[in-house]
């Protein structure tokens, strides 16, 4: 057994040393026409290995902790031929991104291939859905990064974790890519959900809907039906190398005007946009309570925040509370003086110094699909007993205030460490 281990071990190091993997390109088209209006790149390992096929050169990877190295190397052997075939930049080129790669820094040797195709080419970084609920907070500083150098966002495998929806307007991404399960299996109730999801949002924000597995003529009526009006799949075109001559794609793909969260907290978030009431601390406690109710007893998935000012605030009612929500949430966090790491199963906490200005405010976000609350208040100076307790407040259910208020906090989380900027690798799908 150690023999194979090593065995893989000296075959996997030549495979990244050398670059002994090729990009092949999927060709991703517009519904309605069939034009093409981009590609995926994928990577795939030396033919006839053990590393063949790009879930287990990217799994051995991932297990052997050294994702990020062939992450960079992937990329950059892609940017090296979509330059090389003379792809313009009119025509986008999707790459997905692996956010537990931000710890690894680029190789100086690949560094100018890098720079080249994020100079060249039109990058769309695809994220997968299932790294949504791991780490915001890596994910919030990627995004923040990749449009900072001009990439567009796409959402990938949308339906395969149905959990993490919740989260997909705190990303706000311009193309929204169905998972082949939805498209295949369009009966299943779990679809139903993940398609009114969808189009919630593509209908709030102008995303794009794109339709990953589409194999047959039955799944690209499927696919239309669903609101998708770009498609990737068999139907259309296997990977493989890119054509030498290309087509304008006719058409664009929209821009976000999202820009990155500022360092404030949330009340400031709120108190910009409406006035505040003075409330107390017993009027304010019923109001917070239903906010968390709607979190733990909601019909699907929610993102539940919140901060309490100190940890004793955090009591046993509270905590049976968010440890429901978080028992079938999107994600959970508390924030507070003194809040351990893991107050409860399922809820991240974040101690608070105490010269925080978060520590004197009372916040309480939730966010799903189709709904986003929010109160906000801050601590006024006040004597007296302790439900009389006085703060300036806000209640709002604007979606973009709430969400707002949502990634201040999200970058509160402690996030993988500063890293280089990368549009991750360069495809692990088929």
């Amino acid at each position: 057994m150690n023999e194979v281990v090593v065995g893989h071990d000296a075959r996997f190091d030549m495979i990244v040393r050398h670059h002994a993997f090729f990009p092949v390109f999927q060709p991703i088209v517009s519904l309605g026409d069939g034009t093409v209006v981009g590609y995926e790149a994928l990577a795939r390992g030396p033919a006839g290995s053990a590393f063949e096929s790009p879930a287990a050169l990217f799994g051995y990877a991932q297990r052997a902790g050294r994702l990020g190295e062939l992450d960079w190397a992937t990329r950059a052997v892609a940017f090296r031929d979509a330059l090389a075939a003379g792809l313009p930049y009119e025509m986008p080129l999707f790459v997905n991104v692996e956010p537990a790669t931000l710890r690894t820094a680029c190789p100086p040797d690949l560094q100018p291939m890098i720079d080249a195709g994020a100079q060249r080419l039109q990058i769309v970084a695809e994220i997968t859905e299932r790294f949504l609920g791991e780490d915001p907070a890596a994910l919030l500083m990627l995004t923040d990064r990749v449009r900072g150098r001009s990439a567009r966002i796409a959402l990938d495998d949308v339906g395969a974790k149905p959990a993490s929806l919740a989260l997909m307007s705190l990303l706000n991404p311009e193309v929204i890519k169905l998972d082949s399960s939805v498209v295949q299996s369009p009966a299943s109730p779990a679809a139903g959900r993940v398609v009114k999801a969808v189009l919630a949002e593509s209908a709030r924000t102008g995303a794009v809907v794109l339709a990953e597995g589409i194999e047959t003529d039955s799944h690209l009526w499927t696919a239309m039906s669903m609101g998708a009006t770009l498609g990737q799949g068999w139907l259309f075109g296997r990977p493989g190398p890119l054509p030498p001559v290309h087509q304008p794609p006719g058409t664009d793909l929209p821009r976000s005007r999202w820009t990155p969260a500022a360092a404030i907290t949330p009340f400031e978030v709120a108190s910009r946009h409406h006035e505040t009431r003075r409330l107390t601390k017993r009027t304010l406690l019923p109001l917070s309570s239903r906010l968390e109710a709607m979190a733990a007893h909601a019909p699907e998935s929610m993102v539940l925040l919140a901060t309490f000012q100190q940890y004793k605030f955090f009591t046993g009612a509270a905590r049976a509370r968010y440890a429901a929500s978080a028992a079938g949430g999107a994600f959970t966090a508390a924030f507070a003086r003194g809040m351990p790491a893991h107050p409860v199963a399922g809820v991240r906490g974040v101690a608070l110094a105490d010269d925080d200005p978060l520590a004197g405010e009372w916040s309480v976000i939730v966010v799903d699909s189709y709904f986003a609350g929010g109160l906000f208040a801050r601590e006024l100076p006040t004597t007296g007993p302790e439900s009389e307790r006085e703060f300036d407040a806000v209640v709002s259910h604007d979606r973009a205030l709430v969400t707002e208020a949502a990634r201040c906090l999200l970058q509160r989380l402690d996030p993988y460490p500063e890293a280089a900027v990368h549009l991750s690798r360069a495809g692990t799908g088929a």
